[in-house]
């Protein structure tokens, strides 16, 4: 009998041991993730703007990717930029009863009555680096800092440019703005991140805009585009900047960089007179032109840390705990101010990029050598 039991006890004592071998990567089969916090199979459905983007590609794998390690399922939509799309992806997923949103919107207006059925359905929504506007059914915001992301520009064109010396010689530089989509949120933000720092500037003419377009209305770019940045440059250099070279062009993207380039190289300029060109999500693309020398900084914007920090609220909220938030006063929709976790941005250039991207991992030196290829 004594063995008998022994026997017995050994065998239960082996399928536990393998079943926990089975569970040591990710979520297990029954909802539990790895860290034992229980998923309880729940579903979280995912909406992100566009795959036009490299940043957007790469935050909608990453939250997948976190998500799915904590057990739970998931589903990740783009909308491709097109607004119904966008609409009718929230709306099915309300249809399917998902148990949790994350929305990065495409124009968030235009989500209002999407929104509100997820509301009323019982489905939490968590707004992912795009502020939801105009609703009260947003539970959390996910972002980077937005108002200083534009001061980071700000400020590294101040510092780069030596505005501060400029002044005190009576010295000035030619600059041109290139801005976010209006239907953004955290374009507005940007840009007045970077007056904050250049509009005294601008003020005493240490900052020369020879188009005058310096407010927000008069130089966003509808949905980012990029060929619309290479238009505008393309315009302006013919217009204003005949017999002088711009020595700035300030933008909010790495795509609007691209553009600003291309308009560069056709109206002929070279290394020589080649000006100032900011971008921001460091993309590998950009990285490759700050190597060469065609952009000078992007905003580095860690989309992992991003994805980690979304997640955390996603499960917090599906436990009923209060998740981390950093901000309870800026983002404010026009309903109500949205608590919020803002994740710090950093100036990459071609001193610092291997430190910043090569050293974390989030590229390799082979993937910024044959960006573009």
């Amino acid at each position: 009998m004594k063995k008998k039991l022994v026997s017995l006890f050994m065998a239960a004592a082996m399928v536990f041991s393998l079943a926990a071998c089975g569970n040591s990567g990710g979520g297990s089969s029954d909802g539990t993730s790895a860290d034992g916090a229980a998923s309880n199979g729940k579903t979280v459905g995912i909406c992100m703007p566009t795959q036009s983007s490299e940043r957007w590609i790469n935050d909608g794998a990453n939250m997948k990717k976190v998500l799915e390690e904590k057990g739970y399922k998931v589903e990740l939509q783009y909308a491709e930029d097109d607004t119904a799309q966008q609409v009718s992806q929230v709306e099915n997923f309300v249809g399917k009863q998902v148990d949790c949103l994350v929305i990065a919107a495409v124009d968030s207006d235009v989500l209002v009555n999407a929104e509100a059925q997820a509301k009323n359905a019982g489905i939490p929504i968590i707004a992912y680096d795009r502020l939801l506007m105009n609703t009260d059914a947003v539970s959390y915001y996910a972002t980077f800092d937005n108002v200083g992301v534009g001061r980071v520009i700000g400020n590294y064109i101040k510092e780069k440019k030596d505005l501060e010396a400029a002044r005190a010689a009576k010295e000035s530089y030619t600059i041109e703005f290139f801005m976010g989509s209006p239907d953004d949120n955290n374009a507005l933000f940007l840009y007045n991140g970077i007056m904050e720092v250049l509009k005294e500037y601008l003020d005493d003419g240490t900052l020369v805009c020879k188009s005058g377009r310096t407010s927000f209305d008069d130089t966003c770019i509808l949905r980012w585009s990029q060929e619309q940045a290479q238009n505008n440059c393309e315009n302006i250099l013919t217009a204003f900047y005949a017999d002088e070279d711009l020595d700035i062009a300030c933008t909010a993207f790495d795509g609007f960089a691209y553009g600003i380039k291309a308009a560069l190289q056709g109206a002929g300029y070279t290394a020589d007179n080649w000006p100032l060109i900011t971008g921001q999500d460091a993309e590998v693309m950009a990285t490759k032109n700050i190597v060469d020398g065609t952009q000078t900084m992007s905003v580095y914007k860690d989309t992992r840390l991003l994805a980690d920090k979304c997640a955390t609220m996603v499960e917090s909220v599906l436990q009923g705990t209060e998740p981390e938030v950093n901000d309870t006063e800026q983002y404010n929709n026009g309903v109500m101010v949205v608590p919020t976790y803002m994740c710090d941005p950093v100036a990459v250039d071609k001193d610092n990029y291997k430190e910043i991207l090569v050293d974390s991992g989030y590229y390799t030196e082979e993937q910024i050598q044959n960006a573009g290829k």
